[in-house]
């Protein structure tokens, strides 16, 4: 990997490029052809990044002009502490880009952001089954050991 790494917001000009990204991740997860997301949802994604009313946030790497890998994240309110909670909410690296560091790269922003937000606290999730992206989540966070239920409607 080039040191030409950065990590930045990411701007409207990047869609077409931030686009092959989301759509990777969420093909990861199941989500492409007949499971796809909704463009709508796509659109609506991509637009509350921009919208200042909106608590969600993108970051991206990029590397010689092209996007490597993108992270998601929100603040939120929490009963147990009077700062805001940031939640990681995606994190995707290109194939070509995996095992280079551009994962961590994009958690250290998100962890950069948050602090510069007054949150305590930065967590996320991943499937069990995520074992190559869960060996760089236990060397650079703690696992909680808390077990996600969720009922879909």
């Amino acid at each position: 990997m080039s040191n030409d790494l950065s990590i930045r917001f990411a701007q409207r000009s990047d869609f077409d490029k931030w686009l092959p990204l989301w759509d990777g991740y969420n093909a990861f997860y199941g989500r492409s052809g007949a499971t796809a997301l909704a463009r709508e949802i796509t659109d609506m994604t991509w637009s509350r990044f921009f919208d200042t009313y909106e608590p969600v946030h993108a970051l991206v790497a990029e590397c010689d002009g092209e996007l490597l890998g993108l992270a998601h994240y929100l603040f939120h309110r929490s009963t147990t502490a009077i700062e805001p909670v940031c939640y990681l909410q995606d994190l995707f690296a290109a194939q070509a880009a995996r095992g280079k560091g551009v994962g961590r790269a994009l958690i250290e922003g998100v962890y950069r952001q948050a602090e510069l937000a007054g949150a305590k606290r930065v967590y996320w999730q991943t499937h069990e089954t995520n074992m190559t992206a869960r060996q760089l989540y236990d060397r650079i966070a703690e696992r909680s050991g808390f077990i996600v239920y969720r009922k879909l409607f």
